[in-house]
């Protein structure tokens, strides 16, 4: 309270500085932050995170729920199927005959998005892509509550149309969690009882989960932890790390795997794990993580290209790709699969293209922080040409931040502030107006 007095009693003192006011979508808060802490009219300076308050449209400002319908119970009806969910996994394709449920919480993002885009035709591109489903990230504990609204919301969409619902999360909130960058550092540390953390935080998932067990869920498993256990080990941070990686998703493949998710864990990208160097230590580590935690049929397979830009299928190799003969997605599984089958991992892939629209972007193929002129890419679907690969996805919504450009921010990665990286980028996670519009007028296929 006092230093809110005193910052009070400055303004006052200072009239000049009371003028200057963050704009739309501007930064207005945040540990670190010693810019505009007020907004201009028509937009309220919201708390996103204990880093970020951005100044949201005050009509449009998202939330964490949707809107309030008597149609959402907040519990499973009395006369809902059976209390537990089913362990016997689908056979094939777990998205095969299924609606994937569209994030009430990224609805809202992309309609106060759209409502600050004046051109006509381009507000309607933007406000199409809240049909498009993404996954929903859970990210710190404090979200893990919305998991059951979702699921109930998807529930009485699937008693009412009679429309199989799958909801898609991504399990992201590992001890020490980004251990070779700084832009995604999250809310555990192993020093600060991080692996018990991170267990309750399953746990939380779970006990979700198990309310709904007509509902299907499909989990990306923690992008870039086991990755940068293949290639990242010579950073002090990440050999720390190894063991309780290790253990945290050992311990949430089982525990999903007990109530019936599908999981896809995390294999980076072709420019990442492709390189014939990296394929088989890769296919070993994750064939080795699979056994461990029981081969359960419900561990589908792998995840690639999570918030990456590679394209699936590549017109022609991009020049940074030079020398990795997987220059592609496409190319990436086909070299991977059999290895991991080899290993004793069937593994099935599904593969993020929410921002692969267009090709030839990067200065370097490891560059991966918001990238210029980057565009929606192929919409979700099964029909993927490969009998590997599950379904097309998207995994990160289009629009939130990769992290951000400014270099005193406890979070910065220096990543972000590359040339082929847009600025000035808000945090981690944030909405990124700009970056979205982009997204939009230069997806491919078009909107």
């Amino acid at each position: 309270m006092k230093s809110a007095a005193a910052l009070t009693a400055l303004v006052a003192l200072l009239p000049a500085f009371a003028s200057a006011q963050s704009q739309v979508w501007g930064q207005c808060g945040g540990i670190g932050w010693s810019g505009a802490t007020t907004c201009v009219s028509g937009s309220t300076c919201t708390k996103l995170n204990d880093y970020y308050s951005q100044c949201i449209p005050s009509s449009q400002a998202p939330t964490s729920q949707p809107p309030a319908s008597t149609s959402v119970p907040s519990t499973p009806s009395s006369t809902s199927a059976p209390s537990t969910p089913s362990t016997t996994p689908a056979a094939g394709n777990p998205f095969t005959g299924f609606q994937v449920y569209l994030s009430p919480f990224y609805a809202a993002e992309i309609q106060s998005a759209a409502a600050a885009i004046t051109d006509s035709t381009q507000k309607a591109k933007a406000l199409s892509v809240a049909k498009v489903p993404t996954f929903t990230w859970f990210d710190t504990v404090s979200k893990v509550a919305d998991l059951g609204t979702y699921l109930a919301d998807a529930q009485s969409i699937q008693q009412s149309t009679g429309q199989k619902q799958i909801v898609q999360i991504v399990v992201y909130d590992l001890p020490d969690r980004d251990c070779a960058a700084k832009a995604s550092n999250g809310e555990f540390s192993i020093a600060n009882n991080g692996q018990a953390n991170y267990f309750n935080y399953i746990d939380q998932l779970v006990a979700q989960i198990k309310k709904f067990p007509d509902v299907r869920v499909v989990a990306v498993i923690e992008p870039d932890s086991l990755a940068n256990l293949v290639t990242n080990l010579n950073v002090q941070k990440c050999a720390n790390a190894q063991q309780t990686y290790l253990a945290c998703v050992n311990y949430a493949l089982k525990q999903l795997s007990a109530v019936g998710v599908y999981s896809y864990m995390d294999a980076g990208h072709a420019g990442w794990l492709g390189w014939s160097a990296n394929l088989s230590p890769a296919a070993q580590l994750f064939a080795t993580v699979f056994k461990n935690a029981g081969s359960s049929p419900f561990i589908r397979g792998l995840a690639t290209n999570v918030a990456n830009y590679n394209a699936l299928n590549a017109a022609s190799p991009d020049p940074i790709t030079q020398g990795n003969s997987n220059y592609d997605e496409m190319h990436y599984i086909n070299a991977f699969q059999p290895m991991l089958k080899s290993q004793g991992f069937p593994a099935q892939f599904i593969v993020d293209q929410g921002r692969s629209g267009q090709q030839n972007l990067r200065s370097q193929w490891g560059d991966w922080c918001n990238i210029k002129n980057a565009g929606f890419g192929t919409r979700p679907t099964t029909n993927t040409g490969s009998s590997f690969i599950d379904s097309i996805v998207w995994v990160k919504p289009g629009g939130e931040s990769d992290g951000t450009s400014n270099s005193s921010s406890p979070r910065f990665d220096s990543t972000c502030s590359l040339s082929d990286a847009a600025q000035p980028a808000p945090e981690a996670g944030t909405w990124f107006q700009s970056y979205f519009e982009t997204l939009v007028s230069k997806a491919n296929p078009p909107l």
